[in-house]
């Protein structure tokens, strides 16, 4: 991975973005994208979308969300202690022992959140699994006076943000999930705006996908795409405790995942699959069996219906603060989405 594509990564994983509170990291995509197109809008909803020659046809929709998983602010008691519920989807556990930020007007304010230490625990206690409603958040106030000056109720939360490499090309981050996606359809256009696209290419950093697939349904609709890619990250099985006779085998650094079943237009899957081979990318292959629990669910359905693929990038600890992925992953992903659209003209057929 380039230097410049590498600091564009490590520039999204180091600004918040928990669903309904994107634009930090929005503001980063922006940056990026107006360095290869003019064409840059954020709608109302949040999404940015920059496109790369929009008058041509097909529309190709390219989405990958830029929201992550994190806290809000629910009441703040008189010690000053932070209670909270959780938005997206997060194991309890793995959140104690956390530090964290909280995201106010003024700025971050540092915080922890823990437990009662071991040697105070009763063996009932230890029994225990926590909830979300048993966690606080610790900011070092005297009193809740104190903590109402600094924070206010529905400020967003987020573990501690940053970047860490790791040996054999891997990486390590917060967010990864799904910032990867955001990264990866931007470079993507990046790359097709140097080539001679037929297409229309929408590179579109959605909103939400972590509180149910918000984002992609309203850009979709405005851009109202022929044909859509949607990147997400998906479940690496090659840690140990997963079953790859249920889940397939996924490995960390062998390429991008392309997804086949229901959700997936299997014309575009053949010409990902072909344009892969042709470029001596590596892909793995794995099946879906349902609609997919990310935005290729809703872009699928758009309007009249889209033409659609799904290419993830393989991820250890999905929805921790120790996310996993190869930056080759992500480099082979954003070409080959490249390649696919520079392929695309007006008299490519993608009917099933």
């Amino acid at each position: 991975m380039q230097d410049a594509a590498l600091q564009f990564l490590k520039d999204l994983l180091h600004a918040p973005s928990p669903s309904g509170y994107e634009r930090p990291v929005q503001d980063v995509v922006r940056r990026f994208a107006k360095g290869f197109t003019d064409d840059v809008k954020t709608d109302w909803h949040g999404n940015v979308v920059a496109a790369v020659n929009p008058s041509g046809f097909p529309r190709i929709m390219l989405a990958g969300h830029c929201d992550q998983i994190g806290l809000l602010v629910k009441h703040i008691d008189d010690k000053g202690f932070l209670w909270v519920h959780a938005i997206g989807g997060w194991d309890p556990q793995v959140l104690i022992g956390q530090n964290v930020q909280v995201w106010t007007k003024s700025g971050p304010v540092a915080g922890v959140i823990a437990r009662k230490p071991i040697h105070l625990q009763s063996p009932e206690d230890r029994k225990v699994v926590p909830e979300i409603k048993n966690l606080w958040v610790d900011i070092a106030v005297q009193d809740g006076n104190e903590a109402r000056e600094l924070v206010a109720i529905g400020d967003p939360i987020t573990v501690t943000l940053g970047f860490r490499e790791l040996r054999n090309g891997l990486a390590s981050a917060p967010g990864m999930d799904n910032k990867v996606g955001a990264w990866t359809v931007m470079t993507a256009a990046e790359r097709v705006a140097r080539g001679n696209p037929k297409a229309a290419v929408f590179a579109v950093s959605t909103v939400q996908e972590e509180i149910g697939l918000r984002g992609v349904q309203t850009s979709a609709f405005q851009i109202d795409p022929q044909l859509g890619i949607v990147v997400d990250v998906t479940h690496a099985t090659d840690c140990p405790t997963i079953d790859e006779n249920q889940y397939g085998r996924i490995k960390v650094g062998k390429g991008p995942v392309l997804y086949r079943g229901p959700n997936v237009n299997p014309v575009v899957l053949e010409r990902l699959v072909a344009q892969a081979a042709s470029a001596e990318i590596p892909v793995q292959i794995n099946g879906l069996a349902t609609a997919a629990s990310n935005d290729a669910a809703q872009l699928q359905l758009t309007r009249g219906g889209v033409a659609t693929g799904l290419v993830c990038i393989p991820n250890r600890y999905m929805h921790s603060p120790v996310e996993v992925v190869s930056l080759n992953d992500l480099d082979q992903a954003a070409e080959l989405i490249s390649q696919f659209c520079l392929s695309v003209d007006a008299t490519s057929d993608f009917t099933p």
